[in-house]
């Protein structure tokens, strides 16, 4: 008896189907197509075996008389059905995974569940030989009363299908549904799950996103848009502010060339008006930082074009000079009076776009201070000049010739029209006499910059960073 049984194909039957458990939850491959394969394997092995034991998916088993096999034929050729649907199941995953990534879970799993759906009244109706009219119109009409009561959560379902189909956004794309702006995280049938950057989770339910004004900041992913808003008053002249937010943008290396950067009049208010500055730049990890220095340059250009202050451009030279000595920090540990005087001995200096205000080998005649405009510093590598860094108001050139007289080692021009004010060498020396700390400021100042110089040169063509050259201008 136990030899018959042995032999019988029912009990290979069964003995794949295990087989077939094992293999997917045991066997480890590398690609995943490879799993499948297998499954694929098994599932037509599976189908010869019940055929060669008499059993047919499509009709109910013909052993009446013998209840133990005539129970196991009638389960084999139901778990046919539901192995089918696996199958299918898997390869169908596989293909939308290819092409549509990892947002077409949500659509795997409907398209599923409509399978397993399909071989459950296929089973019922060949091989238990149910009533399967009867079933789906009983079945239509439980749907109906289902579909009335899970209303808003079918709606969240199908917005989440349309969503994986029309794939505004994916998984890890940063985007803002409605305001919330976040990195997606996952999306599942019923919600899309946001990390926004105060590291909360932001869940928003697919209907909702279906239907809510989406902002995809991922895309395209070479350029990312960055602006910032401003609010000045209207006696402000619109050209003086443009121009001075045009050199703020300028000023920034990290934005792109090409969309190149703009600065607009927004809107005009009763009292005051809103100006944006945009660009785009090519990380959006870098977003926050290029905006808060976008801020700061706009600041430093609005106050060196005299926006803001009472006086407006009637300030004489005598009191912009002094203005600027407050900008730069070596000479913050100078009192009031000593600024003063220091103020007095400045003469100013105007460059047009593209002018040269200090070349390689020249040794300045004192120290230089930028009051308006935007400087670029470039240094020599060969045939070719490479570009350090981009300096604005109350960033400070020459300082080697105050200290050494020594030339210069980079080359420093013009981007936009400038004024440039020179303080002489021997009131910059005296005022090294008597502040000590100015001489340490200078010489601590020549150091970084000679540092980050070789280091910049020794790296080329690596991109530099704000740790590089832009680092010690902000030291100065």
């Amino acid at each position: 008896m136990i030899s018959s049984m042995l032999n019988h194909p029912i009990l290979w039957g069964g003995m794949v189907l295990l087989t077939d458990l094992l293999a997917w939850n045991l066997l480890h491959l590398r690609h995943r197509a490879a799993k499948i394969g297998v499954r694929l394997g098994l599932f037509l092995l599976y189908s010869v075996v019940i055929i060669e034991a008499g059993i047919s998916p499509l009709e109910a088993p013909s052993w009446p008389d013998a209840g133990l096999f005539q129970f196991a034929a009638t389960a084999l050729a139901i778990l046919w059905w539901i192995y089918l649907a696996r199958v299918l199941t898997e390869i169908l995953g596989l293909v939308l995974t290819r092409r549509i990534g990892h947002s077409g879970r949500l659509l795997q799993d409907v398209i599923g569940a409509l399978v397993f759906l399909v071989a459950i009244v296929a089973a019922a109706g060949y091989v238990m030989q149910l009533p399967v009219k009867g079933l789906l119109a009983t079945s239509g009409v439980m749907a109906i009363v289902i579909g009335l009561a899970l209303q808003s959560t079918l709606s969240d379902v199908f917005s989440g299908i349309i969503l994986n189909t029309t794939k505004p956004y994916q998984v890890d794309d940063l985007i803002s549904i409605d305001g919330t702006e976040g990195k997606v995280v996952d999306i599942d049938w019923r919600s899309t799950r946001l990390l926004t950057s105060s590291g909360s989770t932001a869940i928003i339910p697919n209907s909702v996103a279906a239907k809510a004004k989406i902002l995809n900041l991922s895309k395209p992913s070479n350029a990312h848009g960055v602006s910032i808003s401003l609010f000045l008053p209207n006696h402000v002249r619109p050209r003086r502010v443009l121009d001075a937010l045009e050199r703020t943008l300028q000023g920034s290396r990290d934005l792109l060339a090409e969309p190149a950067p703009r600065a607009v009049l927004k809107a005009a208010g009763e009292t005051s008006s809103e100006y944006v500055a945009s660009g785009f730049i090519s990380s959006l990890a870098k977003r926050g930082e290029v905006r808060n220095q976008l801020f700061d340059l706009a600041f430093r250009h609005l106050d060196a074009a005299g926006i803001g202050h009472q006086e407006g451009g009637n300030r004489s030279a005598v009191s912009r000079a002094r203005e600027i000595l407050e900008e730069v920090k070596i000479f913050r540990s100078l009192s009031e009076e000593e600024k003063d005087q220091l103020a007095q001995g400045m003469t100013a200096r105007e460059y047009s776009a593209g002018q040269t205000v200090l070349a390689v080998g020249d040794v300045a005649d004192g120290l230089m201070v930028i009051a308006t405009g935007v400087v670029s510093a470039a240094l020599a590598e060969g045939k070719e000049w490479v570009e350090a860094g981009r300096m604005g108001p109350g960033e400070v050139m020459g300082e080697q010739s105050i200290l050494a007289d020594s030339p210069s080692a980079a080359r420093f021009t013009a981007l936009t029209s400038c004024v440039v004010y020179l303080i002489d060498k021997q009131i910059t020396r005296r005022c090294m006499e008597q502040r000590v700390t100015v001489g340490k400021a200078l010489n601590k100042l020549q150091a970084v910059r000679t540092q980050n110089a070789e280091s910049l040169l020794l790296h080329k063509p690596v991109a530099v960073s704000k740790g590089g050259f832009l680092s010690w201008l902000g030291k100065r």
